[in-house]
């Protein structure tokens, strides 16, 4: 019986399943082939980061230990400095007039054990705003590697689930590809050569999704240095944690256990994390604080003021979520309740309730049937009446030095709450170590072994004896120490939720119509003291002032400039406005470089936001959405820039459910279509802004709103 096909094309069949196995095959390890290509470039990296170093040490150093050696025959021969003799061999430099071979033996090793030191102190930073050959190497190999590690896997399940019967029936059709064999073919093997042959053929959606993962691949293998930029800028903590991963060190960051007591960070290391559900990466530091967490269940957290503290507490509830766990409360100041609901909602797959103010009754009742994340304050805890038997999976109190003193009604009420907690999470950004008495009195309700452990020998709090004692409960790492690759932006949107009486001015403003007023969202309530934003950029300050930050807030209005001096009075500076000549602005500053911890210099953004170097201030505060986010950025830039030495916080203060909102949440959009559309070279001034009419717009719609919500209440009654 004659087959329907030729033999010829059998074996080009064959040949074309073979080879297509054998790529994938060769690319299923294309993650380890990118792997090494980050190696290569850290060591390439590494090396101009040394030479650097080595062309600032002259070629006399060589001779420092007066070894006799002709530094002077060196320089003569052209070897200046030390990153001049740095790669040459010791026959070359035995070559030079003057120089011997043992001689040239000692220069270099002189020169190696130099080399080594200067590793050592070398640390990788990178920055979009150096896009060196070196830095957009290593940039774009992690970013290949990230990609590579998906297409690996692609290339690993085609194999899987393709290979074994491919290979098979390339065998099977091996007789049809030579009319010979094909003719010494009988019976039963010709009809398993056709229907082989014929499987070969209806391979298309297998060919198709191996054709597929290949392109892309070579696609990868192209990819321009500004996509591996871009995927840098808007994943910083993917990359570094890759680049970590694969180069321990680099950043240099040696610590492998984060200041623990080896055989607890043993303990820690191996406890188990599920992060399913979180909706953000962390930093490693961050990881193994859950885990700490996690390990130790009842602890008091105090890394430093934007370590990320609350993503911490987020990704612990997370994980003990996946594990079975089903009530959660967060304790915090009644200035940060909207903003821990947002950071749960937006980072986390958790049910979030807010009990406070009207309605925290059947919110309560809602929660503790329900289950989820309680957000609470200290105050409202005093209306948290739970079963005796009732278990809460962990309790989180943030800021949690607010309730160090005993006899205080609010500690007592959260303190009584901890009573039904499985696991306590105290947090504080707070440093303790030298408030030691706040300390023991926040251990104590954690952990009353500890703490009376520790009472005897308080008066040692910074020997490592006392540390070892309470790293079972107290953990607590500075940015030096985990952020160590380069000074990080961290921005932040404080929403506060307005009072009554701001509410009740904020409508009456609408109805004026005035631009300015309405814009000044909790500013305009009279007294300063009764402001949201003013409660909460108090309590930014005084954590600034503890972590050893100064600030600067900016605003585009004059009275909410002269509300912030009112505020803060002899702590803060005289502000700076347009009527502030060039020369006043400059003492100012000067003034304020001298100023201790927890200043704080008001400026119109307008004004104060352009043309200012402020490095000494590390906390930027925004009282208001501006117009022009260039504006914003051209005023954090102020500290935001070469020289600064600290990580820059930015806070931007708005009100929940005004025209804060709906400004941010219109900015946003128009940014995200500016960043698709838009080639980013435009001119910052035309790329995002509101314009007067549209903010009448916008207003408009705030009138509607609240008119139908009370409408809506006035039926409901």
């Amino acid at each position: 019986m004659a087959k329907a096909f030729t033999s010829k094309e059998a074996k080009r069949l064959a040949d074309q399943q073979g080879a297509l196995l054998k790529r994938l095959e060769d690319e299923s390890n294309i993650a380890e082939k990118c792997k090494d290509a980050i190696c290569d470039a850290a060591d390439r990296l590494m090396a101009d980061e040394v030479m650097k170093v080595l062309r600032t040490v002259p070629i006399e150093e060589v001779n420092r230990d007066k070894r006799g050696i002709k530094t002077k025959a060196l320089r003569d021969y052209g070897y200046k400095t030390l990153a001049d003799i740095a790669t040459a061999s010791v026959y070359t430099i035995a070559s030079v007039k003057g120089i011997s071979q043992d001689a040239a033996s000692i220069i270099r090793q002189i020169v190696k054990g130099y080399i080594d030191e200067v590793q050592k102190t070398i640390k990788i930073q990178l920055s979009v705003d150096k896009k060196t050959t070196a830095n957009t190497r290593i940039v774009t190999a992690v970013y290949k590697y990230d990609y590579a590690l998906d297409y690996g896997k692609t290339c690993r399940k085609l194999l899987s689930e393709n290979k074994e019967k491919i290979e098979q029936w390339i065998d099977e059709v091996a007789p049809a590809t030579s009319a010979l064999r094909w003719m010494l073919t009988f019976g039963g093997a010709k009809q398993r050569t056709e229907a082989a042959y014929n499987n070969l053929r209806n391979q298309e959606t297998y060919e198709q999704a191996a054709h597929q993962v290949l392109f892309e691949i070579e696609e990868l293998e192209n990819v321009p240095g500004t996509r591996a930029w871009e995927y840098f800028e808007k994943n910083p903590v993917k990359f570094f944690n890759i680049l970590e991963d694969v180069v321990p060190g680099i950043l240099g960051n040696d610590d492998a256990v984060y200041g623990l007591p080896e055989d607890l960070a043993r303990e820690v290391q191996d406890e188990a994390f599920f992060p399913e559900g979180l909706l953000c990466d962390l930093r490693r530091y961050q990881e193994w604080g859950v885990k700490y967490i996690l390990h130790q269940g009842r602890v008091l957290l105090g890394d430093e003021m934007g370590l990320g503290k609350t993503i911490q507490a987020i990704a612990t509830m997370v994980s003990l979520k996946n594990t079975g766990a089903t009530h959660f409360v967060v304790v915090c100041p009644a200035s940060v309740i909207t903003n821990w609901c947002r950071e749960v909602s937006q980072k986390s797959k958790l049910q979030v309730t807010k009990i406070h103010g009207a309605g925290r009754e059947q919110a309560l009742a809602s929660w503790i049937k329900t289950g989820g994340v309680a957000v609470t304050t200290y105050e409202t805890t005093a209306y948290f009446k739970l079963d005796e038997a009732f278990d809460v999976s962990l309790i989180i109190v943030d800021e949690a030095h607010y309730i160090k003193n005993v006899r205080a009604q609010r500690s007592a009420n959260v303190r009584k709450l901890c009573d039904h907690a499985k696991r306590l999470l105290f947090m504080t950004g707070t440093a303790l170590e030298n408030n030691v008495d706040e300390m023991i009195s926040l251990i104590q309700v954690l952990r009353p072994d500890i703490s009376s452990a520790i009472r005897g020998i308080s008066f040692m709090s910074a020997a490592p004896q006392f540390r070892e004692k309470i790293a079972p409960v107290y953990y607590r790492r500075k940015r030096e120490d985990v952020l160590t690759e380069l000074p990080e932006l961290i921005e932040k949107q404080e929403w506060c939720g307005l009072s009554e009486k701001e509410l009740e001015v904020y409508k009456q403003t609408l109805q004026t119509g005035s631009y300015p007023a309405v814009r000044q969202v909790s500013w305009n309530v009279g007294d300063v003291h009764g402001s949201s934003k003013a409660k909460r950029l108090q309590e930014l300050v005084e954590e600034a002032k503890q972590d050893g930050r100064k600030v600067i807030v900016f605003s585009f209005f004059l009275h909410t400039i002269q509300c912030i001096c009112e505020l803060f009075e002899n702590e803060c500076m005289a502000p700076i406005n347009g009527s502030v000549t060039p020369q006043k602005r400059q003492e100012i500053i000067d003034e304020f470089d001298d100023a201790p911890a927890g200043t704080i210099l008001a400026a119109q953004i307008q004004s104060g936001g352009t043309g200012l170097n402020i490095q000494s201030a590390s906390v930027v505060v925004i009282c208001e959405p501006q117009f022009k986010p260039s504006i914003e950025n051209q005023a954090i830039s102020r500290a935001y820039r070469m020289g600064q030495t600290r990580n820059v916080l930015v806070y931007r203060l708005l009100c929940e459910n005004t025209v804060d909102e709906k400004i941010t949440d219109l900015l946003k959009r128009k940014q995200e279509v500016f960043d698709a559309f838009a080639d980013k070279s435009v001119a910052a001034e035309k790329s995002v802004e509101l314009d007067d009419k549209t903010f009448g717009n916008i207003i408009k719609e705030e009138i509607d709103r609240i008119n139908a919500e009370e409408k809506a209440g006035n039926v409901a009654e």
